[in-house]
């Protein structure tokens, strides 16, 4: 694990308050914030986007499994966590790629005896080993949450995204669903503050217009309020609008 080289999952970590990063990480995260200072704030806006999409999920659509891929350190209200204070018997697959969070999966691990959770190390690009890997937790032949929560973005071209989502919503059963969030160019801050996160991170980030993170749910159903700012999906709180656009379809 190269510590000197900033990595897109201890940034992330580091803004939003947790310990699991490096100076590397940290000098970018400074710089990012000392342009956009909101950046920490919008980090946790974007995360309380994904315990509601899994509360709704859980709740009030009936789901009990999800893969969850990209999924980052271990913070507060992780995924397995959310569903399961809901529904006990609910079962979680993390994937990542990055090392570190190889070595803090054990944090992600904890289910209810009733439930599972399981991390299987490997890239969004390798659709057959995590779906291969993801079997051995969930039945594939029920309907699975389909997790890309802010990690769509480092795919730079919009037909790889979409390619990338439809092979594994190939492999889910209709009735499936599909929730991400990404970055948006909708303001100058936001276009700057991933301009400096390529600078130095890694992998790089590419913004996309809430029209072009619309169409890569082609084909799905929308649940309401269709594509919007995460703290405009459900909201529980009134808070602002911000450039981190989400969704979730329903695979028909």
């Amino acid at each position: 694990m190269d510590t000197s080289a900033p990595q897109t999952a201890r940034i992330w970590n580091y803004l939003l308050g947790g310990t699991d990063n490096f100076a590397a990480d940290r000098a970018v995260g400074d710089e990012i914030l000392a342009n956009l200072p909101q950046l920490a704030e919008n980090a946790r806006l974007s995360r309380a986007y994904l315990a509601r999409v899994t509360r709704w999920l859980t709740a009030e659509v009936g789901v009990r499994q999800f893969l969850d891929i990209g999924t980052g350190l271990p913070t507060a209200e992780n995924t397995h966590t959310v569903a399961q204070s809901v529904a006990p018997d609910a079962r979680i697959v993390y994937v990542d790629h990055d090392p570190l969070v190889l070595a803090q999966a054990r944090a992600l691990l904890d289910s209810t005896p009733e439930g599972a959770t399981a991390y299987v190390h490997a890239d969004l690009r390798d659709p057959a080993t995590i779906l291969a890997e993801a079997a051995k937790t969930l039945d594939l032949t029920r309907p699975v949450a389909l997790f890309l929560m802010g990690i769509l973005g480092h795919v730079e071209r919009d037909d790889e995204a979409k390619q990338l989502i439809d092979t594994y919503l190939a492999a889910l059963p209709p009735g499936s669903w599909f929730a991400m969030y990404d970055g948006s160019d909708t303001s100058p801050e936001n276009t700057e503050a991933v301009r400096i996160w390529n600078l130095s991170a890694n992998p790089k980030y590419h913004l996309r217009t809430p029209e072009r993170i619309a169409a890569l749910f082609d084909g799905l159903e929308l649940a309401e309020p269709g594509v919007v700012p995460v703290t405009r999906w459900r909201p529980e709180t009134d808070a602002p609008a911000i450039d981190q656009y989400g969704a979730v379809g329903r695979k028909p």
